[in-house]
């Protein structure tokens, strides 16, 4: 699932923590593990480091950066395997006072799946791995199903997520006639409905009270997707949501990766209408009723500060602290958040009127 609201602050607090750190000289270390890497093969790239850095001319730094490499070896050596969603490692001396020591040394477990693999010695820690996670990301529902199996996930961003993978046990065609046949026939078809209206629980369990759900992709082999959307009880919510429906060769893990790709079309067209229509919105309202809109930085903080605001506009292409800064007061009052892009004539209008605005729920005095 897509990261909470106190997971998001929570990585928000820790980065802004980790990005305030700066060395008198290059002797920082950033290392990040993706999920599933083996623990171990990290341990040994230290070690490895800890030899090289032996080169270094300046004594001081030369025992900075080794000290900083020794304590995140014993950071993993103290794990048995990476965490779930990856590590984010960090030590160094942080003291801006010459022969002085500020050691630190921090391991995190992001909430999201981290994908990246790094290692980095700097005056400063690297952070753009943790800033895209806190990014506000589309969000949308995967659902790839045949009569043998079906798997259920999200694309959030760029990336896929998979939640969860059923078998459905219904047994293949028989090869005997008459009313055997027909009688067996029935019965593999009582158990695919079977199966259809569990996937569909499982459906509106994941996605029903999903924030910022934005659409909803199907797909898989032959009929059996359509079956599935006409037979298998889907809540009216979601099925209202489905955008497309796609023809893919596969119901597994593969198969949500398969839907994504010919469903690109699809995505970005729904992006750009999507955008297109709370612009527009906007753009109306501020026209005929700009006692229901507000926009610019100090207006927008000051209707943020009194619980004034329903949705909260911001343009990508905003300084990313100031994007963070209004993302996290409109948390704090449960606005809706929607980033919109300079890609068409509505978001360029939008960014000239200053890149911030919102609609209001009650009239400010």
């Amino acid at each position: 699932m897509a990261m909470d609201d106190k997971e998001r602050d929570k990585l928000e607090e820790f980065a802004e923590l980790v990005k305030s750190y700066r060395a008198r000289h290059t002797e920082l270390i950033t290392v990040y593990v993706p999920a599933g890497f083996d623990i171990n093969l990290i341990t040994k790239q230290l070690e490895s480091e800890k030899s090289t850095a032996a080169n270094i001319k300046s004594t001081t730094t030369r025992k900075n950066v080794q000290d900083a490499l020794e304590s995140l070896v014993r950071v993993c050596k103290g794990m048995r395997q990476t965490p779930k969603n990856g590590l984010a490692l960090f030590a160094g001396n942080v003291s801006q006072v010459e022969g002085q020591d500020d050691f630190i040394t921090e391991a995190f477990e992001p909430p999201e799946e981290l994908g990246v693999r790094l290692y980095r010695c700097d005056q400063t820690f690297v952070i753009d791995p943790l800033d895209d996670m806190l990014e506000v990301k589309e969000i949308y529902g995967l659902i790839v199903i045949d009569r043998k199996e079906a798997a259920i996930g999200l694309l959030i961003g760029k990336k896929i997520k998979m939640l969860q993978h059923f078998d459905s046990f219904v047994p293949g065609k028989t090869t005997k006639g008459g009313q055997s046949a027909a009688r067996y026939a029935r019965i593999r078809d009582g158990l695919a409905k079977e199966f259809f209206r569990k996937i569909a629980e499982v459906v509106k369990d994941e996605f029903f009270d999903l924030k910022g759900l934005k659409g909803v992709l199907v797909g898989g082999p032959g009929p059996t997707k359509e079956d599935f959307l006409k037979e298998g009880n889907l809540v009216t919510a979601i099925k209202d949501k489905v955008l497309a429906v796609k023809d893919i060769g596969y119901a597994d893990e593969h198969g949500l990766g398969l839907l994504v790709e010919v469903s690109e079309d699809v995505l970005a067209n729904q992006e750009i209408i999507y955008e297109k229509k709370i612009l527009e919105k906007f753009f109306d309202q501020l026209g005929k009723h700009k006692d229901k809109t507000v926009y610019g930085k100090e207006d927008v903080e000051k209707a943020l500060g009194m619980g004034a605001v329903e949705l909260l506009l911001l343009s990508k292409k905003l300084d990313k602290k100031d994007i963070r800064k209004f993302e996290k007061k409109a948390m704090e009052t449960s606005t809706k958040i929607e980033l919109v892009s300079v890609d068409t004539d509505d978001g360029l209008q939008f960014w000239n009127l200053g890149g911030i605005g919102g609609e209001l729920r009650f009239k400010l005095q």
